[in-house]
């Protein structure tokens, strides 16, 4: 297989943000605002395509409801009205420009019907074509323990093994029935590992049963970090699921179909040297909010 170059992010951020009602019957829970490592507050989503542009990813499509698109338009692509801008400090004013120019790289996607997260992906086909591409969740933000970011490090290591590669971390056994966990033979051990299994939300009893992994510790398992490279056949893979009508938990979802990818063309699992943080949740993003800015 020809290794191709990793150009394109795509950031689903599409959903209603039901476990942050009421603020988000007002305010999308990707524009929440965060305080980065400068103190500079700035809307979730903006702090993810950095992440992803300073990776080296060219350009990024954020996948939105149709009513959206205003919203995130004005975000990165319009500048601010004169009589606001005058009243910016000049740091804020060069940083109004840099927003512009992030948005040169931008392309605003639209999910029609909220069908699930694996639908929400499968809105950006036509728009990523037949490159692998970077997967990032709308409501999560990275910290790196290293000088090389979260995002680069996941990329690095698709160059290596030129397949599918998800970014992982450990959870604790009261946490993983709401995560997407994996099992797998390390190639280097708490580094990289061969998947053999991807499972959305287990049971502690299945976990136990299916998903230990050899040197972890006992209740202790790899989850999904929430940084994805995926080769274009996930495409397949959600199309088929769609035609069908398959539905888990009533949606589109995305996680059976990586099994799928899996089982077709190989799949790394990397364990990410830092932290995810997420901010889809009140009391995570609460958390967020205080830990965020120390990290860094």
């Amino acid at each position: 297989m020809h290794l191709n170059k990793v150009r394109k992010a795509v950031i689903p951020s599409a959903g209603f943000g039901t476990r942050l009602f009421p603020a988000t019957k007002v305010v999308k829970k990707e524009l929440f605002p965060i305080i980065d490592q400068d103190g500079r507050a700035k809307p979730v989503i903006l702090a993810i395509v950095e992440e992803a542009i300073r990776a080296g990813i060219a350009e990024v499509g954020i996948v939105v409801q149709p009513d959206d698109q205003e919203i995130f338009i004005d975000l990165f692509k319009n500048p601010p009205k004169p009589e606001l801008f005058a009243k910016l400090s000049s740091e804020n004013q060069k940083y109004s420009q840099y927003l512009q120019e992030l948005g040169s790289k931008i392309t605003i996607l639209t999910q029609v019907e909220q069908e699930g997260y694996g639908h929400a992906v499968f809105c950006a086909k036509d728009w990523v074509k037949d490159e692998p591409f970077l997967l990032m969740l709308g409501d999560h933000v990275y910290a790196s323990n290293t000088e090389k970011s979260c995002t680069k490090q996941i990329l690095d290591i698709y160059e290596q093994v030129n397949h599918s590669v998800i970014g992982l971390t450990t959870m604790s056994a009261e946490n993983i029935y709401k995560a997407g966990c994996v099992t797998g033979v390390w190639q280097e051990f708490n580094s990289q590992l061969t998947l053999t299994q991807i499972y959305e939300k287990p049971t502690l009893e299945y976990a136990r049963q299916n998903l230990r992994v050899q040197g972890m510790a006992i209740d202790e398992f790899l989850c999904i970090f929430g940084l994805y490279l995926l080769t274009p056949q996930i495409f397949d893979f959600l199309a088929e699921h769609i035609n069908q009508n398959f539905r888990e938990r009533g949606e589109f979802q995305l996680t059976s179909c990586l099994d799928k990818l899996r089982q077709a063309e190989g799949m790394t699992g990397y364990m990410v040297k830092g932290k995810c943080f997420d901010t889809g949740m009140a009391d995570a993003y609460l958390q967020t909010m205080i830990d965020f800015r120390k990290v860094g």
